[in-house]
């Protein structure tokens, strides 16, 4: 294994991208790195139950799984493989790890280096003045983060931030213990994702959920995949899309990049993935301009509504817009009086015949799903993106009936389900209403603090605790230098984790690592052994049950630690029985079905196989908006255009990375090997700008603050992405995501609209892990 020092990127090659996904490579490639991480028997453990009723959820992505009944022994894609693998690693970080490194030499190594070396064993302490983390036992750990908990002057100087890692029972307790204990400072990763999403979703269907199953996308007529790359993101996606070529459905891809998978896809489970051509699946591919897809979707909408006009009562679902919707009339008329076909082709780099052939799709197809990820709602535009893919849908009738539908495709296996159980800043009264009839105690009412802003109160001091439950959250939020700065500025940060990351070097005054179980981990309590829940994309709940004896004897469950952690801030006197609860999930699970709508009979349905979906109002015609009705919306926009000499630059994950860890210096479809600092750029950029194929510059961000953002030394690479565009790897360049530019209503990042220029590297310029 690599020294700390020693880089992970090793002579980097370039080829061209590639025109399909998966096949035989994609197993080959699972299985070397599984091999890699532990033995052959382990290898199969873990794989034959990854996805399976009885088995464990993959901890990757959140894609549903088909019926009981409907599933592959293998269930799960190449990224699914490499990321249990990972988990089920028998490499391990122990106390004489700590001993040998440094907390600055921790934080000098890579994302890549340190996530190798393995599970972490027993919890760890980073005393204030000292330079490594020693261990402590498990009571004075909790003692010590009870202990400043009690001390501050407010509970909103704490923030309790979790990742979609976590399971629904433990993402219930979290939030009940932080609103008994006094705050809604509950950020979590939604923030930094889907929170365009759901802010759009509940403002105009009244739910921020999608509404469609896989029955539904498989028997959809045309299905758009939009702002997403569903290869490297959520690969078993490509299996649903294939099922819906074969029923004679369509595809249309929009995104700035064309992506292997959405081009053709060989699927690695039937003899025509491995010896055959395999099935294309985009019918279209619009490659349009980062952040142009509102300009797309308000054309489509005029041209339905010109359609309307010349053949009434033949295109639009006038029955449903009457009965269902609210603010036609005043969508219809901003859409006919203020789309320019100028604005809309100069916003998104497609020709007016590309538009009309979308247009003619959609005439012949009465049931259409849209599918989009944050190629969408990382732009300042995002909310009122979604809004007017809802209005796409509400002109058809697409919302409410069987094939048609909004599609949010998440990213992490129980990112959703976290927010069901009320990881959230901003948790509706009736949820607190709900906690307060069944735990006797009131809720704090004042809106909490979401991750954008937990990085702003920590900078300036309001938030003096931080306690990460799961996931990478230095790495995964914006403005690198400034997230640091922030989290050094807490008296003490607190990281339940699995692994290391770098999170566990960015630390305050006084540190803890409070290793955990993994998802793949057997989890025995007092009254037996457990399982947990998740919920999908689409919305389906389902249990969860680690199969592997846990990384160490001295880990604790995430339900354990924040039980009894709760107990030793709050005491006996709260009157919540979290003793009880700690014991036996089941217990859990009964207040969940009585506090958190949808959860009745929680217990008995979940055992189940297949668990149950969660009821979705909007499949009744059923809109909890203020009218009760679904509601069109007006959106105006201004295209993202960057001045001459800059591009629009998108952050993306590399095909070899789940989040914010690489797995390998490889993105296999796109043809780069050996390294990630590179930057994607159009050849008639390059041309442009004066600048070579294969030479090395520096990403200079500019922003409004002035500040100079700068991610240092990176390999330009010729690559067809939309002209006035670039993409580079996350996290590296998160250091140019600017905290302050995010999107309207939602808060999120910006992160797929970043302006930057290109600058000849300098000579000797840092090149670590920020």
């Amino acid at each position: 294994m690599r020294g700390i020092d020693e880089p992970d990127e090793g002579e980097l090659t370039v080829s061209a991208p590639k025109k399909w996904a998966t096949g035989a490579p994609a197993v080959a490639h699972a299985l070397k790195y599984a091999l890699e991480q532990t033995s052959p028997r382990r290898t199969a453990l873990t794989l034959l139950n990854v996805n399976q009723t009885r088995g464990f959820d993959c901890p990757g992505c959140a894609w549903p799984d088909p019926g009981p009944g409907e599933r592959h022994a293998n269930e799960y894609c190449e990224n699914g493989a490499k990321h249990t693998a990972d988990e089920a690693t028998t490499r391990r970080v122990t106390r004489e790890f700590f001993q040998e490194h440094t907390v600055a030499e921790l934080g000098r190594a890579s994302d890549y280096w340190l996530n190798q070396q393995g599970r972490l064993t027993e919890p760890m302490v980073l005393r204030e003045g000292s330079e490594h983390y020693e261990p402590i036992g498990w009571d004075a750990a909790l003692d010590l983060l009870a202990g400043e908990l009690r001390d501050l002057d407010h509970p909103d100087e704490a923030l309790f931030y979790t990742s979609g890692r976590l399971a629904n029972e433990p993402a219930f307790l979290l939030q009940l213990f932080a609103r008994a204990f006094g705050t809604n400072n509950l950020p979590d990763c939604s923030n930094m994702c889907h929170e365009s999403s759901g802010s759009a979703l509940n403002e105009t269907l009244g739910i921020g959920k999608g509404s469609v199953s896989l029955d539904d996308l498989y028997d959809a007529d045309l299905v758009f995949v939009v702002g997403q790359n569903p290869g490297t993101n959520h690969p078993r996606m490509l299996s649903a899309l294939e099922e819906t070529k074969r029923r004679g459905g369509q595809v249309v891809a929009v995104n700035p990049l064309p992506e292997a998978g959405l081009l053709r896809f060989k699927h690695p489970q039937k003899v025509r993935g491995i010896v055959g051509r395999g099935t294309d699946i985009a019918d279209q591919f619009l490659q349009i301009r980062p952040g142009g897809d509102l300009a797309l979707f308000q054309a489509l909408n005029l041209l339905l509504l010109e359609a309307e006009d010349k053949e009434p009562g033949t295109v639009l679902d006038q029955e449903f817009i009457d009965a269902h919707t609210a603010g036609f009339d005043a969508f219809a008329e901003r859409t006919r009086t203020l789309t320019s076909w100028d604005e809309v082709l100069d916003a998104t780099g497609l020709t007016r015949d590309e538009i009309e052939q979308v247009h003619a799709r959609v005439l012949r197809s009465r049931g259409i799903i849209v599918c989009w990820a944050m190629g969408l709602t990382q732009h300042k535009h995002g909310v009122p993106t979604i809004r007017e893919i809802v209005n796409f849908l509400l002109l058809r009738g697409n919302i409410g009936r069987h094939g048609a539908g909004v599609c949010p495709v998440r990213g992490h296996s129980n990112v959703q389900g976290d927010r069901t159980m009320g990881i959230w800043e901003r948790v509706p009264q009736p949820f607190l209403d709900a906690l307060e009839r069944e735990f006797r105690f009131t809720p704090p009412t004042a809106h909490g603090l979401d991750s954008v802003d937990s990085i702003r109160a920590m900078r300036d001091g309001r938030a003096k605790v931080f306690v990460g439950v799961a996931g990478n959250f230095v790495r995964a939020t914006p403005d690198s230098d400034a997230t640091e700065r922030a989290m050094r500025n807490c008296r003490l940060t607190v990281h339940i984790s699995t692994k290391l990351n770098r999170s566990h070097a960015v630390c305050g005054r006084t540190a803890l690592i409070l290793p955990t179980l993994g998802r793949s981990d057997r989890d025995v309590q007092a009254g037996g052994e457990q399982f947990m829940t998740v919920e999908d994309s689409m919305s389906e709940v389902h249990t969860t049950r680690g199969r592997l004896a846990p990384a160490s004897p001295h880990l604790l469950s995430e339900v354990s630690i924040i039980t009894r952690l709760a107990r030793k801030v709050l005491g006996p006197a709260s009157g919540i029985p979290w003793e009880e609860f700690e014991a036996d999930y089941d217990t859990v699970r009964d207040r969940i079905s009585r506090v958190v709508p949808g959860f009745e009979d929680f217990n008995e349905r979940v055992r189940r196989p297949g668990g149950f979906r969660l009821p979705n109002p909007v499949n009744d015609k059923v809109f909890r908006t203020p009218s009760g009705k679904a509601v069109f919306s007006v959106n105006d926009f201004t295209a993202l255009t960057a001045p001459e000499g800059h591009l629009v630059l998108q952050t993306l994950r590399s095909h070899d990375q789940w989040n914010t860890i690489p797995y390998a210096m490889d993105d296999r479809y796109r043809g780069i090997k050996g390294g990630r600092r590179v930057v994607l750029v159009n050849p008639a950029d390059l041309d442009g700008l004066g600048i070579a194929d294969g030479s090395m510059v520096d990403l200079v961000g500019v922003w409004t603050d002035g500040v100079e953002r700068r991610a240092d030394g990176f390999r330009v690479v010729s690559y067809p992405t939309t002209t006035g565009s670039a993409a580079a790897y996350y996290p590296e360049t998160n250091v140019l995501v600017p905290l302050d530019s995010v999107a309207d209503i939602s808060n999120t990042p910006t992160s797929k609209g970043v302006i930057v220029r290109l600058e000849p590297a300098r000579a000797g310029a840092d090149r670590s892990a920020v």
